[in-house]
């Protein structure tokens, strides 16, 4: 597996910047297909429509902790003989029908950004890989393209991961599934606390899929004010995004125009995420429900 200038790789504009740029510093070109409307992972039914004769990978983000499609997205890719690449980023210690995502496509992609499920004490990450020659590749890449001191087959990059961040990462690992059952009680108490709050929107769990919540994510109409209604009353929720990457500055030589990708714009609109993390104590989800539930009467 090798992705090179003007080579093409399908991903989902409804993702962190990150996932393009991995595809654009390659030389190539990002193609987005829309997410699926429920489980806002890549929608594999619109996957046939963007294969071009310059598709070399297809790249599926499991979002916000929700793993993606896997069987019908590795199904597609096999008939075209593509490789598919996992953005795990978001979903550490995730089940996709009893298999971790990242050991499913051909290698994956995991942050451990501090704020992840599984975080460093800086900046950190991962690939995995059960390919030895691409894993031999990998890591000559992220050392300056050299397999031995001095001698550069590639140009890589210094990607190499500090110490001290291997070091917090081996202690905290020890207690991913423990934080990751916590995440998962606290997403059912909001589901129980904001079922019946109209017209909030609740994140759906695929029924293939063991979901770590790395983010909580709800839908509601005039997004915007309900956030800043919130921040008032001391709760500090986020927007994870407000401006898909097919409209961003950054990628605007794509020219992909506002209705390119409805279900993806949609969400951007209304998405909310709550508060989530492990210590969360249910006074404090309790708290957030109320909140959210007295604005709403007020607001909508």
């Amino acid at each position: 597996m090798w992705i090179d200038e003007g080579d093409e790789v399908i991903t989902v504009p409804n993702t962190f910047i990150a996932t393009a740029e991995a595809i654009s510093l390659c030389g190539a070109k990002p193609v987005f297909v829309d997410a699926d409307n429920r489980f806002h992972t890549m929608d594999p039914q619109r996957l046939q429509a963007v294969m071009s004769p310059s598709t070399r990978a297809i790249m599926p983000v499991h979002l916000y902790g929700q793993p993606a499609d896997m069987d019908s997205i590795m199904e597609i890719a096999k008939q075209h003989n593509l490789p598919v690449i996992e953005d795990s980023c978001q979903a550490h210690g995730a089940l996709y029908k009893n298999r971790r995502v990242g050991s499913i496509g051909a290698a994956a992609a995991f942050s451990f950004y501090p704020g992840k499920n599984l975080g460093a004490y800086g900046e950190g990450g991962a690939v995995t890989t059960d390919d030895e020659e691409l894993a031999e590749k990998v890591k000559m890449l992220r050392d300056h393209g050299q397999r031995s001191k001095y001698y550069h087959d590639k140009k890589g990059i210094n990607g190499r991961m500090d110490g001290i961040q291997g070091a917090v990462l081996g202690v905290k690992l020890l207690h991913l599934d423990d934080w990751n059952n916590a995440r998962n009680e606290h997403a059912s108490l909001y589901d129980q606390l904001l079922a019946e709050v109209e017209p909030v929107t609740i994140p759906a769990c695929a029924p293939y899929a063991r979901h770590v919540y790395h983010i909580y994510g709800i839908r509601v109409p005039q997004r915007d004010r309900i956030l800043t209604e919130l921040k008032n009353r001391g709760v500090h929720c986020g927007i994870h995004y407000p401006v898909p990457i097919h409209l961003q500055k950054a990628y605007s030589s794509m020219n992909l125009a506002a209705g390119a990708y409805p279900v993806t714009e949609s969400w951007a609109e209304e998405m909310l995420s709550l508060p989530m993390y492990p210590e969360l104590s249910n006074e404090q989800i309790s708290y957030v429900a109320e909140c959210l539930s007295e604005i709403l009467k007020s607001v909508v």
